[in-house]
Protein backbone atom coordinates (compact mmCIF):
# COMPACT_ATOMS: atom_id res chain seq x y z
CA UNK A 1 0.00 0.00 0.00
CA UNK A 2 1.57 3.28 -1.03
CA UNK A 3 0.90 6.46 1.20
CA UNK A 4 -1.59 8.82 0.69
CA UNK A 5 -1.54 12.82 1.19
CA UNK A 6 -4.96 14.32 1.51
CA UNK A 7 -5.04 17.97 0.25
CA UNK A 8 -7.56 20.17 1.98
CA UNK A 9 -9.23 23.51 0.42
CA UNK A 10 -8.94 24.59 4.21
CA UNK A 11 -6.51 26.68 5.26
CA UNK A 12 -4.84 25.62 8.74
CA UNK A 13 -6.72 26.27 12.25
CA UNK A 14 -4.77 28.78 14.34
CA UNK A 15 -3.97 28.81 17.92
CA UNK A 16 -6.81 31.05 18.87
CA UNK A 17 -9.12 29.31 16.43
CA UNK A 18 -8.33 25.81 18.18
CA UNK A 19 -9.23 27.26 21.55
CA UNK A 20 -12.40 28.89 20.84
CA UNK A 21 -13.52 25.30 19.26
CA UNK A 22 -12.08 24.22 22.79
CA UNK A 23 -14.11 26.60 24.80
CA UNK A 24 -17.32 26.21 22.85
CA UNK A 25 -17.23 22.56 23.89
CA UNK A 26 -16.62 22.81 27.06
CA UNK A 27 -19.29 25.70 27.69
CA UNK A 28 -22.10 23.82 25.30
CA UNK A 29 -24.09 25.16 22.72
CA UNK A 30 -25.56 28.55 23.11
CA UNK A 31 -25.29 31.73 24.99
CA UNK A 32 -24.03 30.48 28.82
CA UNK A 33 -21.84 32.86 31.37
CA UNK A 34 -18.25 32.14 31.50
CA UNK A 35 -16.96 29.22 34.08
CA UNK A 36 -15.48 30.44 36.93
CA UNK A 37 -15.43 27.87 39.32
CA UNK A 38 -13.77 28.00 42.72
CA UNK A 39 -13.39 24.23 42.62
CA UNK A 40 -13.26 23.52 46.50
CA UNK A 41 -14.16 19.51 46.60
CA UNK A 42 -10.46 17.81 46.60
CA UNK A 43 -10.58 13.99 46.35
CA UNK A 44 -13.72 13.66 46.99
CA UNK A 45 -14.17 15.65 50.20
CA UNK A 46 -17.30 16.73 50.09
CA UNK A 47 -18.31 16.96 53.79
CA UNK A 48 -19.32 19.37 56.21
CA UNK A 49 -20.52 22.82 55.84
CA UNK A 50 -21.00 24.24 52.48
CA UNK A 51 -19.29 20.99 51.32
CA UNK A 52 -15.91 21.53 52.74
CA UNK A 53 -14.26 18.90 54.49
CA UNK A 54 -11.51 20.27 56.75
CA UNK A 55 -8.00 18.17 58.25
CA UNK A 56 -8.60 16.39 61.34
CA UNK A 57 -6.31 18.35 64.33
CA UNK A 58 -4.68 15.77 66.98
CA UNK A 59 -3.64 19.30 69.40
CA UNK A 60 -5.46 16.88 72.50
CA UNK A 61 -3.05 14.04 72.03
CA UNK A 62 -0.81 14.75 75.18
CA UNK A 63 -3.87 15.66 77.02
CA UNK A 64 -5.04 11.86 76.10
CA UNK A 65 -1.88 10.09 76.73
CA UNK A 66 -2.13 11.97 79.95
CA UNK A 67 -5.55 10.85 80.73
CA UNK A 68 -5.29 7.08 79.51
CA UNK A 69 -1.99 6.90 82.07
CA UNK A 70 -4.15 8.06 84.78
CA UNK A 71 -6.79 5.27 84.11
CA UNK A 72 -3.95 3.18 84.44
CA UNK A 73 -3.29 4.02 87.69
CA UNK A 74 -6.51 4.87 89.33
CA UNK A 75 -7.27 1.05 87.84
CA UNK A 76 -4.19 -0.54 89.36
CA UNK A 77 -4.79 1.72 92.66
CA UNK A 78 -8.63 -0.17 92.72
CA UNK A 79 -7.29 -3.40 91.72
CA UNK A 80 -4.34 -3.53 94.25
CA UNK A 81 -2.82 -6.27 95.14
CA UNK A 82 -4.14 -7.91 92.26
CA UNK A 83 -1.97 -7.90 88.84
CA UNK A 84 -2.51 -5.66 86.63
CA UNK A 85 -2.50 -7.56 83.60
CA UNK A 86 -5.11 -9.83 84.84
CA UNK A 87 -5.66 -13.65 84.56
CA UNK A 88 -2.48 -15.70 84.04
CA UNK A 89 -2.79 -17.34 80.26
CA UNK A 90 -0.80 -19.91 78.34
CA UNK A 91 1.57 -19.64 75.43
CA UNK A 92 0.00 -20.94 72.43
CA UNK A 93 0.87 -21.21 68.72
CA UNK A 94 -0.84 -18.90 65.94
CA UNK A 95 -3.57 -21.12 64.18
CA UNK A 96 -2.91 -21.64 60.06
CA UNK A 97 0.32 -22.46 58.89
CA UNK A 98 1.75 -19.03 57.90
CA UNK A 99 1.65 -18.37 61.24
CA UNK A 100 2.18 -21.18 63.51
CA UNK A 101 5.40 -20.50 64.26
CA UNK A 102 4.95 -17.56 66.23
CA UNK A 103 3.46 -17.75 69.87
CA UNK A 104 1.01 -15.85 71.74
CA UNK A 105 -1.37 -16.25 75.05
CA UNK A 106 -4.42 -17.77 74.30
CA UNK A 107 -7.69 -17.57 76.19
CA UNK A 108 -6.94 -20.61 79.22
CA UNK A 109 -4.90 -23.44 80.42
CA UNK A 110 -6.09 -26.82 79.70
CA UNK A 111 -7.80 -29.34 82.24
CA UNK A 112 -4.79 -31.60 80.94
CA UNK A 113 -2.17 -29.09 81.84
CA UNK A 114 -3.97 -28.00 85.20
CA UNK A 115 -4.11 -31.66 86.07
CA UNK A 116 -0.19 -32.08 85.19
CA UNK A 117 0.29 -29.18 87.69
CA UNK A 118 -2.06 -30.58 90.18
CA UNK A 119 -3.93 -27.84 90.19
CA UNK A 120 -7.64 -28.17 91.14
CA UNK A 121 -9.62 -26.68 88.19
CA UNK A 122 -12.46 -25.27 90.32
CA UNK A 123 -9.39 -23.37 92.36
CA UNK A 124 -7.69 -22.02 89.16
CA UNK A 125 -10.02 -19.22 88.68
CA UNK A 126 -9.90 -18.21 92.41
CA UNK A 127 -6.15 -18.07 92.58
CA UNK A 128 -5.74 -15.85 88.82
CA UNK A 129 -5.48 -18.54 85.97
CA UNK A 130 -7.26 -19.00 83.44
CA UNK A 131 -9.17 -22.05 82.57
CA UNK A 132 -10.17 -23.13 78.68
CA UNK A 133 -12.48 -25.94 78.90
CA UNK A 134 -12.37 -26.42 75.16
CA UNK A 135 -8.71 -26.40 74.70
CA UNK A 136 -6.52 -29.98 73.83
CA UNK A 137 -2.80 -30.49 74.15
CA UNK A 138 -1.64 -31.64 70.68
CA UNK A 139 2.15 -31.80 71.40
CA UNK A 140 3.95 -32.64 74.79
CA UNK A 141 6.45 -29.55 74.26
CA UNK A 142 3.64 -27.21 74.20
CA UNK A 143 2.14 -28.57 77.17
CA UNK A 144 5.73 -28.76 79.23
CA UNK A 145 5.83 -25.41 78.38
CA UNK A 146 2.46 -24.39 79.82
CA UNK A 147 3.15 -26.80 83.31
CA UNK A 148 6.23 -25.37 83.62
CA UNK A 149 4.53 -21.44 83.37
CA UNK A 150 1.97 -23.01 86.28
CA UNK A 151 4.87 -23.89 88.16
CA UNK A 152 6.84 -20.55 88.26
CA UNK A 153 2.91 -19.03 88.79
CA UNK A 154 2.60 -21.03 91.98
CA UNK A 155 6.06 -20.10 93.37
CA UNK A 156 5.75 -16.49 93.34
CA UNK A 157 2.12 -16.48 94.05
CA UNK A 158 0.92 -14.54 97.01
CA UNK A 159 -2.97 -15.24 98.40
CA UNK A 160 -4.53 -12.84 101.08
CA UNK A 161 -7.30 -13.73 103.14
CA UNK A 162 -10.54 -12.47 101.93
CA UNK A 163 -11.46 -11.14 105.21
CA UNK A 164 -9.13 -9.62 108.51
CA UNK A 165 -8.97 -12.19 111.45
CA UNK A 166 -7.30 -15.44 112.32
CA UNK A 167 -10.51 -17.27 111.87
CA UNK A 168 -10.67 -16.36 108.15
CA UNK A 169 -7.50 -17.92 107.42
CA UNK A 170 -8.22 -20.70 105.16
CA UNK A 171 -5.80 -23.48 103.86
CA UNK A 172 -3.19 -21.80 101.28
CA UNK A 173 -3.26 -18.36 102.12
CA UNK A 174 -0.21 -17.10 102.78
CA UNK A 175 1.32 -16.56 106.13
CA UNK A 176 0.70 -13.44 107.53
CA UNK A 177 4.28 -12.41 108.00
CA UNK A 178 4.73 -12.60 104.36
CA UNK A 179 2.03 -10.37 103.05
CA UNK A 180 3.69 -7.39 104.44
CA UNK A 181 5.53 -4.77 101.70
CA UNK A 182 3.88 -6.73 98.72
CA UNK A 183 4.29 -5.22 95.24
CA UNK A 184 2.23 -5.27 92.57
CA UNK A 185 3.27 -6.71 89.07
CA UNK A 186 1.92 -3.83 86.96
CA UNK A 187 3.15 -5.78 83.63
CA UNK A 188 0.57 -6.30 80.86
CA UNK A 189 0.79 -10.02 80.98
CA UNK A 190 1.75 -11.55 84.42
CA UNK A 191 4.38 -13.97 83.03
CA UNK A 192 5.82 -12.08 79.76
CA UNK A 193 6.07 -14.15 76.80
CA UNK A 194 9.93 -15.16 75.92
CA UNK A 195 11.69 -13.79 73.46
CA UNK A 196 12.30 -15.69 70.80
CA UNK A 197 16.11 -16.17 69.93
CA UNK A 198 17.71 -15.76 66.80
CA UNK A 199 19.24 -19.15 64.66
CA UNK A 200 22.50 -19.13 64.00
CA UNK A 201 23.89 -19.77 60.76
CA UNK A 202 25.80 -23.06 59.93
CA UNK A 203 27.35 -24.85 57.27
CA UNK A 204 25.59 -27.04 55.75
CA UNK A 205 26.63 -30.97 56.43
CA UNK A 206 26.27 -34.03 53.60
CA UNK A 207 23.47 -35.54 55.27
CA UNK A 208 21.61 -32.00 55.28
CA UNK A 209 22.54 -31.31 50.80
CA UNK A 210 21.57 -35.53 50.39
CA UNK A 211 17.94 -34.62 52.70
CA UNK A 212 15.06 -35.15 50.13
CA UNK A 213 12.16 -33.36 52.30
CA UNK A 214 9.96 -33.83 48.84
CA UNK A 215 10.67 -37.74 49.10
CA UNK A 216 10.72 -37.79 52.95
CA UNK A 217 6.72 -36.11 52.93
CA UNK A 218 5.48 -39.17 50.42
CA UNK A 219 7.23 -42.00 52.04
CA UNK A 220 5.50 -40.72 55.54
CA UNK A 221 2.29 -40.30 54.24
CA UNK A 222 2.01 -43.44 52.15
CA UNK A 223 3.68 -45.69 55.54
CA UNK A 224 0.44 -43.84 57.10
CA UNK A 225 -2.03 -44.57 54.73
CA UNK A 226 -0.73 -48.38 54.19
CA UNK A 227 -0.36 -48.49 58.09
CA UNK A 228 -3.70 -50.98 58.52
CA UNK A 229 -3.05 -53.06 55.30
CA UNK A 230 0.74 -53.90 57.11
CA UNK A 231 -0.81 -54.78 60.28
CA UNK A 232 -3.27 -57.40 58.83
CA UNK A 233 -1.07 -58.91 56.51
CA UNK A 234 1.45 -59.33 59.43
CA UNK A 235 -1.47 -60.85 61.89
CA UNK A 236 -2.45 -63.37 58.76
CA UNK A 237 1.17 -64.66 58.03
CA UNK A 238 1.65 -65.28 62.03
CA UNK A 239 -1.93 -67.01 62.40
CA UNK A 240 -0.38 -68.88 58.61
CA UNK A 241 2.75 -70.35 60.74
Amino acid sequence: FGSRQVHSSHPPLSVFDISLFLFANMTGAGNHVIPNVHFRKVNGMTKGQHYRAYFRTWFDQPAKAKRRSLTRKAKAAKIFPRPVGGLLRPIVHCPTSRYNMKTRLGRGFSLDELKEAKIPVKLAPTIGIAVDWRRKNRNVEGMQANVERLKLYQSKLVVFPKRAGAKNVKKGDTPKSELKNVAQNTLKAIIPLPKAGKTQAEALTEDMKSFRAFRAVRKARADKKKLGKKLKEEAASKEDK
